[in-house]
Parts: C-alpha cells; structure tokens; sequence
C-alpha cells in the first residue's frame, strides 16, 4: 500500500510530466491500435484474394494482363506506397500479370493512352485528375472503339476520389477503401457509364466522367484553403469575404441544348450460343430463296437546337453517374443552374454543403434534362471551369453525351446499396 502511495505521491508532484506522459503514451497507443487495424484488413484482403489465385485454368488460358497508370504523386506523395502496401500484393496474389506505368508530371497519363498495348483490365490508381486524364487519352485514340471496351478499375489514392461513391462502399479508412476497391476488380463486376465530351472551338476534346461546374461556388471552394488558419471556420470565411470583394456573383450564359434521345435495351453481358450448322444452312437457304427487303436508309433530320439565357451563381453540367446502376428511360445530361437571388446568408450556407457534396442543389434550382448542350460564354468572360475536378479555362464549348461508353468495376455490395435507393 504504501508503494501505492508513493507513486500517486510522485504523479502529484510532478504532474506537468505526468500529463505529458500520459498524452504521449495515449497517441501512441492509439496509432499502434490503428497499425493493426491495417494489418488485419490486409490480412483478410489477402485471403480473399489467394482463393482466385488457387483457381485452376485451363491449358490453352492465359494470365490475366492488366496495366495499372499510377500517378505517385496523388495524397500529396503517398500513392506509390499506398498501392505497393495496399493493392499490388492482392493483384499478384489473385494471380494477374501486372504492367505498372507510372507518370513523371501532369498530363502525361493522356500520351501514355496513346502508346498503351491491347490489355485484358486497365486500373487507374490516383484520384480524380489520373482518371480524367486516361479516359480523355483513351477515348482520343484513333481506334479508341476497341479499347473502349476494355474494363476498367478505379483504386482511390488521390485527395479527391469524386467517382469512387459510385463504384465502392466508402469508410473512413483509406487501407479498407484501396483494398474494397482492388477486390472489386478482382470479382469482374462491370457497370456502364456514361461519358462527357467536353469540346472548345480550338481545342481536341476533353472528356469526363461526373461533370462541368462553372461560377461562383466553383470559384470560392478554389481559395478555401487560403484560409487553413481558421480551422473549421474556412470555408464560412472563403464563403463571406468573396461576396465583400463583389457581390451579387451573378454569370449570365447562353444555353443550346438538344432534346434527350430515349435509352435503347440493356445488350446482354454474354453473346448468345452460336446456333447448330443445321440451323445456319436452313437460314441461309431461306434467305437466299426469299431475301429479306432492304429497307430504304433513313434521312437523318437536323438538329433541334433549343436556347435559354440563364443568369445564375453556378452552373454544373453532370451524368447520372452517381448512380449508375439506376433505370433510366432516356439517355441524357443534366443541366443544372442556382438562382440568381439567393442571400449572403444563403449562399454561405449552401456553399458549405457544396463543398460536400458538389451536386446538392437547391429547391429553386433550374435544371434542364438534354442529350447535348452548347455554352456561349459573354465577351470578356474570364475564370476557369471545373472538369471533373480539374481546372480548365473557361470558353465556348459543346458537351455531348456519349452513353455507356466505358465499363467500371463495381463492388457487389455497392451495387445492391444503389439499387435499394432507387426502389
């Protein structure tokens, strides 16, 4: 007891060490708890990832191939060790055969599309600017229809993953989400989407996965972290000294949009079993006796422009990527425009869920459904649009929709959580 005694004797008597003490020894406690919860997700990753490797292939299969476009410098430099930890043992593990590329500087992705070889899967590891500039690279590429068709994985390892909601079950831990991720391509669940061809009058085309964003909002969540010495109170601040340099932030902008065209059937994932020679000679018997008539081609009629004048804070042209797995009648964009009368107060509130969730929208919002736009911007208008997350200076452009272009992998559980939101 009185050992006891003296100990509780000594903390009291020196209590500013024991205080420092007992805070060094907590933070360490709690990062070597979250060590291990790392290593256990890995470990469970792992096996699940050696069960396709045991799987047994036939003599004349081959290894899978896939090219991963690694983009180290994404999370701020930690992406090459991220994927190294994370995903690259489950991808040997599962028995693929692996080709990394990884870039050296910004837009080098997009050349690197224009080299790469016929693969089995393509995985880009990075955040939203790697993605944008691999499909941009891709879809510019002269035979771009037969790679189209190659899957394609999405790791998240940059600052911002604005896709990976619609593929994955996020947590708020990065290892779970790389290693969902990885498994996901692994399991071979594919989803379309939807893709934005985004062309200026000089410019070769860009293209994008989530959508065009231009006007105030855009502008203020570009200077937020500026204030990183207000803490929490940053992005209030960004919100209200922008509207005490100009305020009301209004843009007017000419809008041509054509009418949506409507969504044909879902093609089946298989191809159908080729039918017996027996049934190919009838067939082609009866069509050489009686040949089917060759109906007259169809004349193609002129586009339908309609315009609009809008004048409002913001204006986002987005897919319905955020939930691609939903039913959807036609094959269309959204065009989506904030009023022009909303409060200071206002628009610091909605700024603040914007920089959330950038498609949230208010009630009055104007939004337009089409199948391809036209932005005529005024004489003079300076800024920059976002692509996809990506600053690109602001200009006269068609954006066009090209559905389901591309196929993602998709986790399957993300897959059912998306389908229960739309019923």
């Amino acid at each position: 007891m009185a050992r006891v005694v003296k100990v509780f004797r000594t903390l009291r008597n020196h209590w500013k060490k024991s205080t420092v003490a007992v805070c060094v020894l907590s933070y360490g406690g709690y990062w070597l708890y979250g060590k291990h919860c790392d290593n256990v997700l890995r470990r469970e990753a792992c096996l699940v990832a050696r069960e396709y490797g045991r799987q047994l292939i036939a003599p004349q299969e081959r290894l899978r191939k896939a090219t991963v476009i690694l983009n180290p410098a994404a999370c701020s430099g930690k992406a090459n060790n991220l994927f190294e930890k994370n995903a690259a043992p489950l991808l040997q593990l599962a028995g693929v055969e692996v080709t990394i590329v990884k870039t050296d500087y910004e837009g080098q992705a997009k050349k690197l599309m224009e080299l790469m070889e016929q693969t089995d899967i393509l995985i880009v590891a990075g955040g939203d600017g790697t993605v944008q500039e691999v499909i941009t690279g891709l879809l510019r590429r002269s035979d771009q229809d037969v790679f189209s068709n190659t899957p394609i994985g999405f790791i998240p390892l940059g600052s911002r993953n604005s896709l990976s909601p619609s593929l994955h079950l996020l947590a708020d831990n990065k290892v779970k989400d790389i290693t969902s991720a990885t498994l996901s391509i692994l399991k071979g669940e594919t989803v379309p989407l939807d893709v934005l061809q985004i062309k200026g009058e000089k410019e070769q085309p860009v293209f994008a996965l989530m959508g065009l964003r231009w006007g105030a909002f855009r502008d203020v969540a570009a200077t937020i972290s500026k204030y990183w010495y207000l803490g929490p109170l940053k992005t209030n601040a960004a919100h209200w000294f922008s509207t005490l340099r100009e305020w009301p932030l209004i843009r007017e902008v000419s809008v041509s949009y054509l009418a949506p065209t409507l969504r044909p059937p879902d093609l089946p994932p298989h191809k159908p079993p080729r039918p017996n020679l027996l049934h190919r000679i009838i067939r082609r018997l009866k069509n050489h006796w009686n040949p089917p008539v060759e109906e007259p081609p169809k004349v193609e009629e002129p586009e339908k422009w309609e315009d609009q004048q809008l004048s409002t804070l913001e204006l986002f042209i987005q897919t319905h990527n955020q939930n691609p797995v939903q039913k959807r009648i036609n094959d269309s964009l959204m065009i989506c425009a904030e009023p022009n009368d909303l409060t200071v107060g206002e628009f610091i509130t909605v700024g603040k869920k914007k920089e959330d969730d950038p498609t949230l929208f208010t009630k009055a919002a104007t939004k337009l459904e089409a199948g391809a736009c036209q932005l005529q911007l005024p004489q003079g208008t300076s800024g920059f649009y976002n692509i996809d997350n990506e600053e690109y200076e602001a200009m006269p452009v068609e954006v066009r929709l090209l559905p389901r272009k591309l196929r993602f992998f998709i986790s399957a559980e993300r897959r059912e959580q998306l389908l229960a939101q739309t019923q």
